[in-house]
Parts: C-alpha cells; sequence; structure tokens
C-alpha cells in the first residue's frame, strides 16, 4: 500500500475499498511538492492567447521565462503573444518602486508594437511592494487610447484558478467595447479554447458546416475587438469550465447570454457538443446539417481506430490533468480504445467532479486531488499502467518509470480535440504504449520501486 502525508489521506479515494468523501478545493500541504501552478500561470493560460494584444509582465525576469513561448496555441495573423516582455524588476526597484519602470516599459512597447490592448501582470513581488499597477494602466490608457488592463496575478494570493478569475477580470473590461449589429442571430463564442495546434480552426469549421458563426474565441488565435463584440452572441460554449465559468456566469448576469458546458475531446463528447449547439438554436437546417456532419464524420474515425482498439484492448492508463473537466473526456476516449483507467486525478477539481469520476471509474481505481510525484509515481507502479496521460511537469516522471506518456497539456503540438484529434490521440496512445522500448524498462524487474520514496 502506498504511504500518503497523513494531512492528504482524505484526497485519496479508492473506489470500492473507502467510503466516497474526498477532500478537494483545498491548498496544498506545505513541503508535498504539489503538481499546482500558480496565480500568474493561471491568468497568463487565459489571455496570453490574445494574439493582437501586447503582455507584459510586471515582476523579476525568471516569471517571464515562464512564457508562452513553447506552448502550442497558433494565431492566424498576429504573433505578438508569442513574446514575453518583462519589466525585470530588480533590488533597486524593489527599494524604490517599480511604477516609472512600468510606465516607460508600456510606452516604448506600444509605440513600438501598436497593440490593440495591453495586459500588465502583477507578479509576486509587484504585490509585496505595492506598486500602484491600476493607477499606471489608468494613465498609460488614457495617454495611448487603447485598453491597458491590469491583471492580478500576484501568486501568493491563491493558486493557479485564482489567475483563471483574475483573466476573467481583465476580459470583462474589454467585452462590450464593440458595436453587435453585425453579429448573426445563430452565433456563438467558444470559452476555454486556447487553439493549441490549431484546434480552434477545427472547431469553428464544424459550426461553419452547421452554419453557427462563431463570433469570439475566448481565447483561443483571439483578437480584441472580437471579444470586444462577443456580447452580441446567443449563447457561450464553455469547453474548459475551470478556466472560464466564472466569465461565463458574469456574461449571463451582464448581458444575458445562456450558457452550456461541452468538451471538444473523444467522439461520444465532440458529437454531444456539437448537437447540444444545433438544439439551442433549434433550427430545422442546423439540425439536420448537425446529424450529417456527426454521422459522416463518427463512421470514419471509428473505421480508422478500429485496429488501434484491439491492440490496446486491456491497456491500463494514469490521467492526471489540471481541470477535472478533461479527466471525463479522457476516460470516455480510453474506453472507447478498449483501455482502463486505474489512476485519475486533477489539480483543481471540486466534490461535483470527484463523484462524477467515481461514478465512470471501475472498482479499483484511484481518484487523486491535488496529487504530488511521489504518489502519482507510486499509484502508477502499484497499479502497473502502462501509459501516463499528464503535462509537462508529469512527462519526466512518466519515462523515469519506464511508462509511456502522452501530452494533454497546453506544450503539445498535435490537434487533439475534434473527430481529427480523436484519430490523432489513438495513433499517439498506440505508439506510446506498444513501444518496444518498455521491455526494457527497470520496472519491470521490480528495481524502480525500492528507487521511489
Amino acid at each position: 500500500m502506498v504511504k500518503v502525508l497523513a494531512q492528504r489521506e482524505k484526497q485519496v479515494f479508492r473506489k470500492g475499498e473507502d467510503t466516497f468523501n474526498i477532500g478537494c478545493e483545498r491548498n496544498s500541504v506545505a513541503g508535498s511538492v504539489s503538481q499546482r501552478a500558480c496565480v500568474f500561470c493561471g491568468s497568463r493560460v487565459v489571455l496570453y492567447p490574445i494574439a493582437d494584444a501586447l503582455h507584459l509582465i510586471h515582476g523579476p525576469i525568471g516569471c517571464a521565462a515562464y512564457t508562452w513561448d513553447i506552448r502550442g496555441a497558433l494565431s492566424s495573423g498576429p504573433k505578438l503573444h508569442r513574446l514575453s516582455f518583462s519589466t525585470d524588476i530588480q533590488e533597486k526597484n524593489v527599494i524604490y518602486g517599480g511604477e516609472k519602470k512600468l510606465y516607460n516599459s508600456l510606452i516604448e512597447l506600444i509605440d513600438i508594437y501598436h497593440p490593440k490592448a495591453a495586459f500588465v501582470y502583477a507578479t509576486c513581488i509587484v504585490g509585496i511592494i505595492g506598486d500602484d499597477v491600476d493607477a499606471v494602466c489608468k494613465r498609460v490608457a488614457g495617454e495611448k487610447g487603447i485598453p491597458v488592463l491590469p491583471v492580478h496575478s500576484e501568486g501568493f494570493k491563491g493558486t493557479k484558478k485564482d489567475g483563471y478569475r483574475a483573466a476573467c477580470e481583465a476580459l470583462l473590461k474589454i467585452i462590450g467595447r464593440e458595436a453587435t449589429d453585425k453579429v448573426p442571430e445563430f452565433s456563438i463564442n467558444i470559452l476555454g479554447d486556447f487553439n493549441i495546434a490549431g484546434e480552434t480552426w477545427v472547431i469553428r469549421d464544424y459550426y461553419r458546416r452547421m452554419g453557427v458563426e462563431v463570433v469570439s474565441v475566448m481565447t483561443g488565435d483571439g483578437r480584441v475587438a472580437d471579444i470586444g463584440r462577443s456580447h452580441g452572441a446567443s449563447l457561450n460554449v464553455i469547453q474548459c469550465s475551470g478556466s472560464m465559468m466564472y466569465l461565463a456566469k458574469k456574461m449571463k448576469e451582464k448581458y444575458g447570454i445562456p450558457y452550456i458546458r461541452v468538451s471538444y475531446f473523444g467522439i461520444e463528447d465532440t458529437s454531444e457538443a456539437l448537437f447540444a449547439v444545433a438544439r439551442f438554436f433549434n433550427d430545422t437546417e442546423i439540425l439536420e446539417r448537425t446529424g450529417l456532419l456527426v454521422e459522416s464524420e463518427v463512421e470514419r474515425v471509428n473505421r480508422q481506430i478500429q485496429r488501434y482498439r484491439k491492440k490496446l484492448k486491456g491497456r491500463k492508463a494514469t490521467i492526471y490533468v489540471g481541470g477535472a473537466f478533461k479527466a471525463f473526456s479522457l476516460i470516455k476516449a480510453l474506453h472507447l480504445l478498449g483501455m482502463e483507467v486505474a489512476v485519475v486525478g486533477s489539480q483543481t477539481g471540486n466534490i461535483d467532479d470527484y463523484t462524477r469520476l467515481k461514478d465512470m471509474c471501475l472498482p479499483g481505481t484511484i481518484i487523486l486531488d491535488d496529487s504530488n510525484p511521489v504518489e502519482l509515481a507510486n499509484f502508477s507502479l502499484e497499479k502497473e499502467v502502462d501509459l501516463f496521460i499528464g503535462g509537462v511537469k508529469e512527462r519526466p516522471l512518466a519515462y523515469k518509470l519506464g511508462i509511456g506518456f502522452c501530452d494533454h497539456n497546453h506544450e503539445r503540438k498535435q490537434i487533439l480535440a475534434g473527430y481529427e484529434g480523436m484519430v490523432n490521440f489513438a495513433k499517439e496512445v498506440y505508439s506510446s504504449v506498444m513501444s518496444p522500448v518498455w521491455r526494457f524498462s527497470p520496472r519491470k524487474t521490480g528495481r524502480m520501486a525500492n528507487d521511489i520514496g
């Protein structure tokens, strides 16, 4: 049995063995080396894909090193979001303040790049020394005539989830700035898609084929003007509820726009997402086009993944993701490939998320909240999994354990959303699990288990 820190015992649940009373939505236990990221990371994930905006990090250069330029978010036009600017706060600024440096940096960068808006990310040290970021942003906005928006993402204020909220607050200041007279009746906003590897373009094409216009994507391949008129759309469709539910609720409250939660990962969830939008508009032509689209795509994908299913049947996987919504779709997709999920967890799940996971999983499955490398490693070894699905922080862990890895985070360069994404996912899982290299893995001899924690 894997040993767990006493303070974390309630955040680990074994289906069929424990009474379901999982602890969640807690601060990370000090010293547990949580896989969670900081507030700044959360705000940056949401806002950085806005391609025609300036993104300036007000803080030490180390925060700017945690940048977007290695990420897979693509743009069909401007690429200003690929640059990561920093005020490079140093000791002198800590003592005397960094407001002058921030002002000069904004003026210079706006003059050079002519962005449609500017986001200023306040990091930990800025919150400690007390720079009035709001005042500087307001001054520059008045001088330059563009929105200059403070993003209060000081890390000590909370977790990645708090960064999502800070980003949504900034977006709300852009929404409503543009006219909506040209927005059609059958129109939606997609919230929580970040155009990883071009996934936004795939999803947009589905809706085009259905006869539905996408007014704005927040924020994949995003544009400031499109976000400014997004309040004219008839429906908000939320792909990443963890990052965008707050924004959807605020838009419903302020503009009366209803919202639905969807997922574009896997055959089942992609089909349901498209039908959910079609049912909302309840238009005969849209419903007919959606039915034809789904029927043809499902038939094509099932035919392509059939051979992978035969080889993968009975294999086991660990899933560890940021938002629990990803885990739901991943479980369904792995089941479609004939695989079992032995370990599953998330960084930010709530009790409703874990209740749903419990209902989806087989007896014996281990469900984790806010886990750490030692737990993830040992539970994966205990269950003898063949595949680990996670993000950039889990990749080296999986490889050290001698387990195949599938990247499902923002660093990947391959489309995993939609019907095309399901085919890519099946290929990647098959290639990872069936690689002959794993026969030489130390875990096969039992040595690895003795080396971990």
